[in-house]
């Protein structure tokens, strides 16, 4: 697996969770790495991508000022703050390569957690 995220859970609305995703060196020193979420019944969202490179942070409008992705290249871990959970989160979450807020198919998709938002 070159990709694994971790982190998901049952929180209530208004809560916080931090996602986490490892991954091998290879893919820390060359790809950009983003979260893709994936709500029942809907298609894959790219939601953030962070640069491998000092290059720019993107946010999808759905989650601005509320997520917050960083990464660790040491640790070859990305994380995904997530504060402020509203109901309309709960998805399937995945780390993966990605282009601004598009998988990079060339790249590599992560195992998936699931995060549930209710009360």
């Amino acid at each position: 697996v070159q990709l694994q995220a971790s982190g998901g859970g049952l929180v209530q609305p208004g809560g916080s969770l931090r996602l986490s995703c490892t991954g091998s060196r290879f893919i820390f020193d060359y790809y950009d790495l983003g979260w893709f979420c994936q709500a029942p019944g809907k298609e894959p969202e790219g939601i953030t991508c962070i640069s491998h490179n000092d290059g720019p942070t993107y946010y999808a409008d759905s989650v601005k000022g509320r997520f917050t992705i960083s990464r660790d290249n040491a640790k070859t871990t990305v994380y995904l703050e997530m504060n402020s959970l509203k109901p309309e989160d709960t998805a399937v979450y995945s780390c993966a390569t990605c282009d601004g807020l598009r998988y990079l198919p060339e790249g590599y998709w992560g195992q998936e957690t699931q995060v549930t938002v209710s009360s």
